[in-house]
């Protein structure tokens, strides 16, 4: 993968991000092209979830250690994710484990709007996000404590899920009430399996690197099925990112067990 100073396509997506033609020539048209389609879903949102995990899937160890499973291609097609869209989704485990700082620092390109969720409110406000650097929305449950700012972080509420949590519906119909409608869900493991199981995604992104780890955090968490013929079963595209592999699945709002 090319750096993205060098390569001619990655103007022409930044282009169509707000409104040009979206290009279907070029290295990396075939990966990010379909990000930039017209949004098919009732939400009007279009959906990315991405996740880095070993080859014995494993997006971290056991004690939570995950910086970096994927080598520099990796890091660079997660920060053209978050350039190429509006919003940008994440837990509060990833947030707790990392304090990253969720910018397009890697690349030419815009930084995306920063989405925490934290249905009861219980990271404080000395993580970066908070504090500084682009705009940031805190997604909490309505009866949370506290008050409408976090740091330097809107706190948007929305209503529990019956199982708990904040459901993803409700989280894409609010951010597409603002505007935001190509939304990225960056991690971690369970955020992006919700987002999975709630037939929430049109697109996802698996990095695989060559690693094994033996033991550690599961990549993916889902609904148990009883059936290997249960299980929900979709085309990929594989890209070469060194050193590593990504998998390109179109998921088209797809639920596993369903």
């Amino acid at each position: 993968m090319e750096h993205p100073e060098n390569d001619p396509t990655w103007a022409a997506l930044l282009a169509a991000r707000d409104g040009a033609p979206v290009p279907d020539e070029g290295a990396l048209a075939p990966l990010f092209a379909p990000l930039l389609a017209p949004a098919a879903a009732p939400d009007g949102c279009r959906v990315v979830g991405r996740l880095a995990q070993t080859l014995d899937g494993r997006i971290a160890t056991a004690s939570g250690s995950s910086q970096w499973i994927g080598g520099r291609g990796d890091i660079l097609h997660t920060h053209r994710l978050r350039a190429l869209c509006h919003a940008l989704v994440v837990g509060a485990g990833t947030v707790r484990h990392d304090n990253p700082r969720l910018t397009t620092r890697e690349v030419p390109g815009p930084h995306p709007i920063r989405v925490v969720i934290d249905t009861d409110r219980r990271l404080s406000s000395d993580y970066g996000v908070f504090r500084e650097g682009p705009p940031t929305l805190l997604a909490c449950a309505e009866d949370a404590r506290g008050n409408d700012r976090h740091g330097t972080a809107e706190v948007l509420r929305l209503p529990r899920a019956a199982a708990g949590g904040i459901a993803p519906e409700a989280l894409l119909r609010a951010l597409a009430a603002r505007g935001l409608t190509r939304i990225f869900v960056e991690g971690g493991g369970v955020t992006v399996s919700r987002f999975l199981a709630a037939g929430c995604l049109d697109r996802l992104h698996v990095t695989v690197a060559p690693v094994l780890l033996g033991s550690g955090i599961p990549a993916f968490t889902l609904p148990e099925v009883p059936r290997i013929a249960d299980g929900l079963r979709f085309s990929w595209r594989v890209h070469e990112i060194p050193p590593d592999i990504l998998l390109d699945i179109p998921l088209d709002r797809a639920r596993p067990g369903a």
